[in-house]
C-alpha cells in the first residue's frame, strides 16, 4: 500500500510497503531504495539514496549495480527516516537532504483512508477485438440507461418467479441494502457509480476507487445488511401498527435476504467482514480465536436447527482459515484490536437480530411467514 507521498526537490517521493515488512521508495516513479520482507518487529527504517545530474542511485540498496555513481558528477545525499507502527497504524517520517531536515510529519489510519494512491502510467496497447469489446462494455456499463434496463429485467424475472407485488417489494429491499453500501462509500469520500440490479443475482453498489484499509472493507460491507436490518425493523413496526401481513412478509424475507448476505463466503458481505477481522490478527492466538468462534457459531446453528446456516458458516470459515497465511500480502491496512472487537460485535449483533426477526414470524403460526426459518433448517 502507499504509506507516504510527499514532495522532494520538485518531484514526488512515494513509499510503498506492507505489514509483511517489505518497503519500496520511489522518486519521480523511479525505484531508489527497497527493504525486503522481514519477520522481525523492527519499526524504524532509513532509506538512503543519492541524486545526480543524470540519475538517482540508491546507496543502501543498489538497484542497478552495473551503473555506479560517476564521481565527476555532483551528488546530493537524501535520507528518509520512518518509524511505523501497524496496530494501531501510525507513521512518523523525516526527510533529510544533505543532512538537513526538510520536512517531517505523521500519518494515521485516517490519512490512509482518505488518500488516493498514485495511478501508474497508462501503457499504450495495440488495437484488438478484445480491447474494443472491453471498451464497449465499460462505456455501456457507465450509461444510466443500463441501470433502467437491469432494473426492468429484475422486476420481470422476479415477477415470473413470484408475483409483481412481491417483485417490487424484493427490488425495494435490494435497493435499500445497496444504498447502505453507497452511503458507506460516500462516508470515506469515495466516488460511486450507483446501484445496478442484476436479475437472479441481486444488486451491486459500484465505485471506481479502491479501499485502503480493512476498516473500510468492514464498514462498507456491513452497512448493506445494517440498512437491511433497519428496513426489517421498520416493516415489523408497520405490521404491529396495521396488522397487514404484507409488512410481516417483507420483514421476514428481507431479514432472510440480508442474513444470507452475512455468511462468511466471498464475495458476500459476510466474507469480506470476517476476512478483514481474521486477517488483521497477527498472532497464532488470533487464528485460534477465529477457529473457536467459527466452531461455536456452527454448534449454535445446529443446536437451533439452522442446519443450512451452520453448514455454510463452516464452509466459509474453512475458506478464510486457509487464506489466513497470505494476509500480509494484502495492501489493506489491518484493523487494530479495538477495530477487531467492534467489528465482531457489530457483525454478531446484526446476525442475531436478523435471526430473531425470522424466528419471531415463524412462531406466529402463519405457514408463509415460517418459510424463511424452514429454509435455514433445510
Amino acid at each position: 500500500m502507499e504509506l507516504l507521498n510527499i514532495e522532494c526537490l520538485g518531484k514526488r517521493l512515494r513509499l510503498e510497503g506492507s505489514i509483511a515488512g517489505w518497503q519500496q521508495l520511489y522518486w519521480d516513479n523511479q525505484l531508489v531504495s527497497q527493504k525486503s520482507a522481514s519477520a522481525s518487529d523492527q519499526a524504524f527504517h532509513i532509506h538512503s539514496f543519492e541524486l545526480t545530474a543524470q540519475t538517482s542511485v540508491p546507496t543502501e540498496t543498489n538497484i542497478n549495480n552495473d551503473d555506479p555513481v560517476n564521481p565527476n558528477i555532483g551528488s546530493l545525499p537524501i535520507r528518509l527516516e520512518i518509524d511505523v507502527n501497524w496496530q494501531p497504524f501510525q507513521l512518523d517520517y523525516c526527510l533529510l537532504i544533505d543532512d538537513e531536515s526538510i520536512t517531517q510529519g505523521q500519518r494515521t489510519v485516517e490519512d490512509i483512508e482518505r488518500q488516493t494512491p498514485e495511478i501508474a502510467a497508462v501503457k499504450n496497447q495495440k488495437l484488438s477485438v478484445v480491447g474494443l469489446a472491453s471498451l464497449g462494455f465499460k462505456l455501456l456499463k457507465s450509461a444510466k440507461v443500463v441501470k433502467v434496463l437491469f432494473a426492468g429485467a429484475s422486476v420481470a424475472a422476479y415477477s415470473w418467479l413470484f408475483s409483481f407485488e412481491f417483485a417490487l417489494a424484493l427490488i425495494g429491499c435490494l435497493v435499500f441494502h445497496e444504498y447502505g453500501h453507497i452511503r458507506a462509500m460516500k462516508h470515506f469520500g469515495m466516488k460511486t457509480k450507483g446501484i445496478y440490479l442484476i436479475p437472479f443475482v441481486g444488486g451491486l453498489a459500484l465505485s471506481d476507487e479502491r479501499i485502503n484499509t480493512r476498516w473500510q472493507d468492514v464498514y462498507i460491507s456491513i452497512m448493506g445488511p445494517t440498512f437491511g436490518l433497519i428496513l426489517s425493523i421498520i416493516s415489523l413496526g408497520l405490521y404491529w401498527l396495521t396488522g397487514n401481513v404484507f409488512f410481516a412478509g417483507l420483514a421476514a424475507f428481507n431479514a432472510l435476504l440480508n442474513l444470507f448476505n452475512l455468511l462468511p463466503i466471498l464475495p458476500l458481505d459476510g466474507g469480506h467482514i470476517l476476512k478483514s477481522i481474521s486477517f488483521s490478527m497477527n498472532s497464532v492466538v488470533g487464528l485460534v480465536a477465529c477457529i473457536a468462534g467459527a466452531a461455536i457459531g456452527v454448534f449454535i446453528s445446529y443446536s437451533l436447527g439452522l442446519a443450512l446456516l451452520g453448514f455454510l458458516l463452516l464452509i466459509g470459515s474453512v475458506e478464510i482459515v486457509f487464506e489466513w497465511r497470505g494476509r500480509h500480502q494484502s495492501h489493506l491496512l489491518p484493523l487494530d484490536r479495538y477495530g477487531q472487537i467492534f467489528s465482531t460485535v457489530w457483525y454478531l449483533l446484526t446476525v442475531a437480530s436478523l435471526v430473531g426477526i425470522i424466528w419471531y414470524f415463524a412462531a406466529s403460526g402463519d405457514e408463509m411467514l415460517a418459510i424463511p426459518l424452514q429454509i435455514l433448517g433445510s
